[in-house]
């Protein structure tokens, strides 16, 4: 039992051959001692990695640090929009074509998910800012290497521009609808994360998609998940 009370965090682990890709545990292990500094787990480190994005953050970690800074962590209409850079009916947040003449265009996952990455990119797993082309508003690595929390609460459907989310009585039932029914894991609130990690692949999923988005539950840290910080400027 106090082993369970010992800080830990979610590693990516891939198998050494082909198994069920229903089952994710195959590949994901809590592992005593992973955190931003080991990323890993115990004997890795962040050096030569200073440039890399931070993980194994959880949601009260990243927005402790965005009002530390006076910033924000970004709702996701507005992370969509900029993810898009402009071309707003295009799959992908550069065009209609994946690779588009060949060219790796994101950190993320080649080969058969999860025992086979070929590495066509350079990376097997997070890789420095803006190795990877800008979008069309400049924004590097909005698509791919690592997940980013947003501030909304998840539900079914794309949160909404008036989500409420400043009214408490609307966040507060925005927080309980964010709970998965039936859930093994109990009863803890989800909020929306955005952007594909290096770990999505064809061959698994797709949400390296500007409009693909997962829940996450806000007490987990994993080796693929980040985040990213906004100002919002009031309108006169």
């Amino acid at each position: 039992m106090q082993e369970q009370l010992a800080p830990a965090s979610i590693v990516f682990v891939p198998p050494v051959a082909v198994n069920n890709q229903a089952d994710p545990y195959s590949w994901w292990q809590y592992i005593a001692g992973a955190n931003w500094r080991h990323p890993e787990g115990p004997g890795s480190s962040i050096k030569n990695r200073e440039h890399h994005p931070v993980v194994h953050v959880a949601f009260e970690d990243a927005e402790a640090y965005a009002q530390w800074l006076g910033k924000q962590l970004p709702y996701e209409h507005e992370w969509e929009r900029a993810a898009r850079g402009g071309l707003n009916n295009t799959e992908y947040a550069w065009g209609e074509e994946l690779h588009p003449c060949g060219r790796m265009m994101a950190n993320t996952f080649q080969g058969e998910f999860p025992h086979h990455n070929t590495l066509q990119d350079g990376y097997e797993r997070t890789s420095p800012i803006g190795v990877f082309p800008a979008n069309g508003y400049g924004l590097v690595d909005m698509i791919g290497n690592v997940w980013e929390w947003t501030s909304d609460w998840y539900n079914n459907n794309h949160a909404e521009p008036s989500s409420g989310a400043g009214c408490y009585d609307g966040a507060e039932t925005a927080r309980e609808a964010s709970i998965a029914p039936n859930s093994q894991h109990g009863s803890m609130p989800r909020k929306v994360v955005k952007g594909g990690s290096f770990l999505c692949a064809p061959s698994y999923c797709r949400r390296y998609r500007p409009a693909a988005r997962m829940a996450q539950g806000i007490d987990t840290s994993t080796c693929h998940m980040g985040f990213r910080c906004v100002v919002r400027v009031e309108a006169r």
